[in-house]
């Protein structure tokens, strides 16, 4: 089982790594090596995650992480208290999430990441260089931005995991990430 961890984790870092190269035309090929290695060991560990399934989950999970990272700094760096108090809601709602699909991973036998991805972990720290009001419009940016593409990916799961608990927990998730855009949305309006 140990092995399978690894080498899911090994997979999802190579994806990671070449969804940032930006090589365009070697990206689809890629992928698409790294989604059939993906599916075929989810295959051969006898594991019933589809391989939209399985990348969602790791995308999830390293998406929640980086929410609490950087919900966390915006506690400590962020010069509106409003900016502040939004990222005490990011890490307890985050926390929360994070908690709930690890806990549906482990029942299903699925390692997922304990650390942010390659490119989560530039914009951390990027982020973790700035400042005052700074960081306040970089970090409010970054989270609409953010949180408008992870309704995308929940609500798609939503409708499309073919696994019946990830798909629940994708379509159970929806309304704190709406909740969350909205938050941020009169942050940002009240800012201008």
């Amino acid at each position: 089982m140990k092995k399978f961890g690894l080498l899911l984790m090994m997979l999802i870092t190579v994806w990671l790594v070449q969804g940032c190269s930006g090589n365009v035309q070697n990206d689809s090929k890629a992928d698409a090596d790294s989604t059939a290695a993906l599916t075929n060991t989810l295959t051969k560990q006898g594991m019933p995650l589809e391989k939209q399934d399985a990348q969602f989950a790791f995308k999830a999970a390293s998406g929640g992480i980086t929410e609490v990272a950087l919900g966390k700094l915006a506690e400590q760096k962020g010069q509106n208290l409003r900016v502040k108090n939004f990222g005490m809601m990011m890490v307890k709602d985050h926390s929360k999430v994070s908690n709930k699909l690890l806990a549906l991973a482990k029942s299903k036998n699925i390692n997922l990441p304990t650390t942010p991805g390659a490119a989560d972990q530039k914009i951390i720290d990027e982020l973790s260089k700035k400042s005052g009001e700074d960081f306040d419009k970089t970090y409010v940016a970054d989270m609409i931005n953010d949180h408008k593409n992870d309704i995308e990916e929940f609500h798609y799961a939503s409708e499309n995991c073919s696994d019946p608990d990830l798909k629940a927990f994708a379509g159970k998730t929806l309304p704190v990430l709406k909740n969350h855009l909205d938050a941020i949305n009169t942050i940002h309006d009240s800012m201008k």
